[in-house]
């Protein structure tokens, strides 16, 4: 599948404070169709306006080295200060600034055009920047005021899924795949976000057209991925045979099992065992230097709000691993977080998710391993 002639990139930062809880929002979209290919939100703990808008730039610029490599690149950017900054206008003099302006031009290809825009036409990339802001601080979305609802009353909840007509009410399909095999999956091994990046094997790429064929059946509108090799491989597979597209997004990537990468689980029950029981206790306890699962839980429960409004009543193909498939799963059942530990998932297996407009989901199947 070629790759866009020129892309855009949306970039953002805030500060709650600042200096205070900061996040920045990138967005990569294709510019000739306005489809957007990749974005990526995170918190970078307190800091301030200026260091989040730069270090939302260099996200945005990453996504082009991962995705464009060799398109035209566009910044649209509301901060004056960064775009007359990176343009050579205006000189860097803050002591903060200068490392990350010197960052972004050593991943910025060249000719990139760098365009001022108004806050308001720079929507996407705020939104999703103050959208991990508020999961960091426990916030939930405020309702608007009720002089400005809708007066209509609200239709009931069915909670009978089965009488229900999806032609009629259509719900959004989460089509949940799991990569095809690696070596690494071969061999068992902790492989996650920050560790090894290994790519399909033959078996692998052979189970990612299985797969292909059996989502066929109810048809596919787009292919979200994960950004690692295993997860966008097994996605160009699915995309080229589905004749769909294929959007990065960072918040479906593996948990980050930090010092346990690349060991077996009889390799980490010798090395750390006090850590692995505390860690097979407790969601919320990580591996060195890695991520707990109450973590991962949190950006894939984010990772389904978007997915409902940016494709309500469609079919989304989710190219996945082990943990946030689990996840999607936990939030379908609405079960308590140990179920992950009683759920098996194998290389290239299908799993599905309904999520219906009045919020309820359900799970139609799990686990399938196309023949």
């Amino acid at each position: 599948m070629t790759g866009p002639r020129r892309v855009i990139i949306e970039a953002d930062g805030g500060s709650r404070g600042n200096p205070g809880p900061a996040a920045y929002g990138a967005v990569l979209r294709d510019a000739d169709t306005g489809q957007v290919i990749a974005q990526r939100a995170e918190t970078i703990g307190v800091a301030t306006n200026n260091v989040a808008e730069y270090t939302g730039l260099i996200a945005g610029l990453e996504l082009v080295a991962e995705h464009a490599p060799q398109a035209q690149v566009e910044v649209r950017m509301d901060s004056k200060l960064v775009i007359e900054q990176m343009a050579g206008r205006w000189k860097v003099k803050h002591r903060d600034m200068v490392p990350l302006a010197a960052r972004a031009r050593e991943v910025a290809p060249s000719g990139v055009v760098w365009t001022w825009v108004p806050r308001e036409r720079n929507k996407a990339a705020d939104a999703i920047l103050n959208e991990v802001l508020d999961d960091a601080a426990g916030k939930t979305r405020r309702a608007a005021p009720a002089e400005s609802r809708p007066t209509e009353q609200p239709q009931p909840r069915n909670p009978m899924v089965g009488w229900r007509d999806p032609l009629a009410d259509p719900p959004t399909t989460l089509t949940l795949v799991r990569h095809g095999a690696t070596d690494n999956t071969v061999a068992k091994v902790f492989c996650g976000d920050g560790g090894a990046d290994p790519g399909l094997n033959d078996e692998g790429r052979a189970q990612a057209h299985r797969a292909a064929a059996y989502v066929a059946r109810e048809g596919a509108d787009v292919v979200v991925s994960s950004p690692l090799s295993r997860c966008r491989e097994t996605a160009e597979i699915l995309a080229n045979d589905l004749g769909v597209e294929v959007v990065v997004d960072h918040s479906i990537v593996e948990a980050s099992f930090g010092e346990w990468d690349g060991l077996t689980f009889a390799e980490v029950r010798e090395k750390d065992p006090a850590v692995l029981d505390a860690w097979l206790s407790s969601t919320a306890v990580a591996p060195p230097g890695g991520e707990s699962y109450d973590a991962v839980f949190e950006r894939v429960q984010r990772a389904q709000r978007r997915l409902v409004a940016s494709y309500g009543g469609k079919n989304v193909v989710v190219v996945s691993h082990v943990t946030p498939i689990k996840m999607f799963v936990r939030l379908a059942l609405d079960a308590p977080m140990p179920v992950i530990h009683r759920l098996e998932l194998q290389p290239a297996s299908v799993s599905t998710v309904r999520i219906w407009p009045d919020g309820i989901a359900t799970l139609r199947a799990y686990d399938v391993v196309p023949a």
